[in-house]
C-alpha cells in the first residue's frame, strides 16, 4: 500500500509526532520515510528582505536546516531519506510528492485554532486540497501518541464514491496491525428535515437508514474478504458531532475518510464533516481523495 512516506517537518512537536506515525506505518509496510524541510527564505529573512537575500544567507539557512534534519532523522527507525529545499512550503511539498513517487504524506497540524488559520490559505490547507496522494494529519495530543499500532479504525461512510475511496486504505492498515474497522454512517437529520418544526418526511428517514446500512455492510464485506474484523453502526443525527463522539466512545486510534478530491476538497474542508474531523479529532485523520486514491 505504501512504499514512500513523506513527512514535511519544521521541528515542531506536531511534526515530530507525525514522524512517529510515519515510522510506525513505514515499519508495517516496509516503506521509506522521507523527511523534508522547505525553507521559505523570504519569510525567514523577515520584513527587510524586500530586495531579496544573498546566496550566503540562503546557504547558511539551508545548512542549518540540514543539520537539524539529520538530528531528526537519527530519531526515526528504519530507512530514512532527508531533503532540504527552498521556496513556498506547500509548493515544495507537492513538488516532492510528484518527483519522488510518494504515496502517503504524514504531516502535523496545530489543531483547532491553528488549522482554522491554515484552512484560509496556508501550508496544510493547500497540501490537503491539492495532494494527489492520501494525507495523514496528526496533532500532538495525548490520544495521538504513537503506540503499537492502530487497533480501532473508523471509516465514516455515506455510500458515495468519495467515501468508498478510503476503504482500501483502512482495510490495509487494519490488516497490517491486526485492527478492527468501524464502518459508521450518520444520517444527517439537518439535511432531510423540513419546516420550522424540523420534521422528517414520512418514509424518507427509513429509506436513508436502509441505504446507510447497505453502505456500512459493504465496507464490512470488503474487510472480511481481507480477513479483517469489522463492526458497523448507523446513527441518525449530526455527522460532525456523532463521528467525533464515536471516536471518543470507542477509543478509535485512526480515522480514514474520503473527500471529493482536488476540486471538491476546497469546499469539503471549509465547514464540512471532513474539515471538522481533521480540525477537531484528537486522533490522526487520513484523508483520501477520490481522484488521488
Amino acid at each position: 500500500m505504501y512504499d514512500h512516506i513523506l513527512v514535511p517537518t519544521d521541528g515542531s512537536d506536531h511534526a515530530d509526532r507525525a514522524a512517529g506515525h510515519a515510522a510506525l506505518l513505514a515499519d508495517a509496510f516496509d516503506a521509506t520515510v522521507h523527511l523534508l524541510t522547505v525553507v521559505d527564505i523570504e519569510t525567514a529573512a523577515g520584513p527587510f528582505s524586500a530586495g531579496g537575500v544573498d546566496d550566503d544567507y540562503v546557504e547558511q539557512r539551508t545548512a542549518s536546516e540540514r543539520d537539524a534534519l539529520a538530528e531528526r532523522a537519527a530519531r526515526v527507525d528504519g530507512d530514512v531519506e532527508t531533503a532540504v529545499t527552498t521556496g513556498q512550503p506547500s509548493e515544495g511539498i507537492l513538488e516532492y510528492v510528484r518527483e519522488h513517487e510518494v504515496d502517503l504524506v504524514v504531516m502535523g497540524t496545530h489543531g483547532r485554532s491553528g488549522l482554522r488559520r491554515y484552512l484560509t490559505g496556508s501550508v496544510a490547507e493547500r497540501v490537503l486540497r491539492l495532494s494527489p496522494v492520501p494525507v495523514l494529519t496528526v496533532r500532538a495530543t495525548e490520544a495521538s501518541e504513537v503506540g503499537d499500532g492502530y487497533g480501532d479504525i473508523l471509516v465514516p461512510t455515506d455510500g458515495s464514491g468519495r467515501a468508498t475511496a478510503a476503504v482500501a486504505h483502512a482495510v490495509a492498515v487494519a490488516d497490517a496491525f491486526g485492527g478492527t474497522v468501524h464502518a459508521v454512517s450518520v444520517v444527517n437529520v439537518g439535511d432531510i428535515a423540513t419546516g420550522a418544526e424540523v420534521s422528517v418526511p414520512a418514509g424518507l428517514l427509513e429509506e436513508l437508514e436502509a441505504a446507510a446500512t447497505d453502505a456500512t455492510e459493504a465496507i464490512a464485506t470488503e474487510a472480511a474478504a481481507a480477513g479483517v474484523e469489522a463492526v458497523t453502526e448507523v446513527r441518525t443525527g449530526r455527522p460532525k458531532h456523532d463521528l467525533l463522539e464515536y471516536v471518543a466512545d470507542h477509543d478509535v486510534d485512526l480515522v480514514v475518510m474520503g473527500t471529493h478530491g482536488r476540486t471538491g476538497l476546497d469546499r469539503v474542508l471549509l465547514g464540512s464533516t471532513a474539515e471538522a474531523l481533521v480540525r477537531r479529532a484528537e486522533v490522526p485523520v487520513l484523508t483520501v481523495s477520490q481522484n488521488g486514491s
